[in-house]
């Protein structure tokens, strides 16, 4: 008997987010595509219909249209990779799930694998079907596509983007078959986004580089590679393999990049055993977080000059401003330090913007400085410690008056934030081994 399909919209942020229910399998299984999909028309080609239901044999399938693609409402800008992860948990939360497997193609495997650094307790297990960190070429990344490559994809999108060219190219072996599956790749494209809102998709996977969450992923993880893709090369995977703790790595003798253009058989089989053999992960108590710290400057000589009671109202004043902002931004505040706050947000660009608003308020009758860093953090009842809350604290020591600093970390990880970032530098941060690249967040 075939599973049962169904469709639904969940609300994430004001945005209706497309997925399908596919099986009633003991485990749920999250899949997302990468820049090209949607619910309806991948059925149409046969081996992406098999592709769907064999998952949904062993799973309760629960296949997303991310936003910008498909039934997924369109966007106008560059979202961020929280946004993304925030879809998805409106969507487990709208299908009842606590917990599921994540398999992700593409530029939906960077999402996917924030998703698992950030929420470790509703991650199953990983699995990425040639997904990659960074797309784009660095001195320490070989692998990724040259400089000249962002703008030759943005011309080729602009050119071709609804002909099944696109899609074609990162797929030659399917696509070589013939005019049927010519056609369905045309038809695919353009029912997935506009040639516009194609452009606004890839150029947020050319941005993003999430290379620095990896080392946090501590849930299985199964890395799935096409040997012979041109577009993401065999590099990509095995970076992956060498920074995600306990990676397993599968290949696939073949070139092309999406997963129903692939042996269905074969990639099913991989990820149901892979899937199957796990058992239930007891809950962590370390988890992807971002830390901010704020401080209240020269708080000692403001006290002195106002007065105790004066200077109480204005310490008032800052906790109610500061408890809201960081409830308004999803945030969780750990604790108030006397002239300043530590608090945890779920994604760094939330974190930048709630600190700055904080800074607005309060101006000008209190001026503050603050730090931001993306990393691990311990889960300590309802404190935090770890290296990460170090790093951000040193941080924000480290600023002027009225400034936001950042790690590199969060400067790579919110592209499509519209935050700028002005470099300031290596920088020694006391009690921490490395030095740490700094920069000043803007808007």
């Amino acid at each position: 008997m075939e599973p049962e399909r169904t469709v639904h919209y969940a609300d994430s942020g004001g945005l209706q987010i497309a997925y399908e229910v596919i099986g009633d399998g003991p485990l749920d299984i999250v899949l997302g595509f990468d820049t090209g999909g949607n619910i309806d028309v991948i059925h149409e080609l046969p081996d992406g219909d098999r592709l769907l239901r064999r998952l949904g044999e062993f799973g309760r399938l629960i296949h997303v249209d991310l936003r910008g693609a498909g039934l997924s409402d369109p966007i106008e800008d560059l979202p961020t990779l929280e946004d993304w992860v925030d879809d998805v948990r409106a969507v487990l939360a709208a299908v009842g799930s606590e917990r599921a497997a994540l398999v992700g193609n593409g530029s939906a495997a960077q999402l996917f694998m924030l998703f698992a650094a950030m929420h470790p307790n509703q991650t199953a297990a990983l699995v990425t079907v040639n997904g990659y960190a960074r797309m784009r070429r660095a001195d320490d990344y070989p692998w990724g596509q040259p400089p000249g490559y962002v703008a030759a994809s943005m011309q080729a999108i602009a050119d071709n983007w609804g002909t099944g060219a696109v899609l074609g190219f990162t797929n030659p072996g399917i696509f070589g078959q013939g005019p049927r599956v010519q056609n369905w790749f045309a038809r695919l494209e353009r029912a997935s986004a506009t040639p516009r809102h194609a452009a606004v998709r890839q150029r947020l996977a050319l941005e993003l580089d999430v290379r620095d969450v990896l080392s946090t992923i501590d849930v299985p993880t199964l890395v799935i590679q096409s040997r012979d893709n041109d577009y993401v090369r065999r590099g990509h995977a095995q970076y992956l393999v060498d920074h995600i703790a306990g990676a397993h790595y599968f290949e696939l003798p073949v070139a092309d990049h999406v997963p129903f253009a692939l042996d269905v058989d074969l990639i099913t089989d991989a990820i149901q055993e892979f899937l199957t053999g796990t058992t239930r992960r007891a809950d962590t108590d370390r988890a992807l977080k971002t830390v901010a710290f704020t401080d209240i400057v020269d708080s000692t000589r403001r006290a002195a000059e106002l007065g105790d009671r004066s200077w109480r109202g204005l310490l008032e004043m800052h906790e109610s401003v500061a408890r809201r902002e960081v409830e308004l931004a999803r945030g969780r505040l750990i604790k108030f330090t006397g002239d300043g706050l530590m608090a945890t947000f779920d994604g760094p660009a939330r974190a930048v913007q709630c600190v700055q608003m904080i800074g607005e308020l309060l101006a000008p009758d209190l001026s503050i400085r603050a730090g931001v860093h993306t990393g691990e953090v311990e889960l300590i009842g309802d404190d935090i410690g770890g290296i990460a809350v170090h790093v951000a604290a040193r941080i924000a020591a480290l600023a002027s008056a009225g400034e936001v600093l950042t790690s590199s970390t969060v400067r790579d990880l919110v592209a499509g934030s519209g935050i700028v970032f002005e470099d300031r530098g290596e920088q020694s941060l006391k009690g921490v081994p490395e030095p740490w690249r700094v920069f000043a967040a803007t808007t």
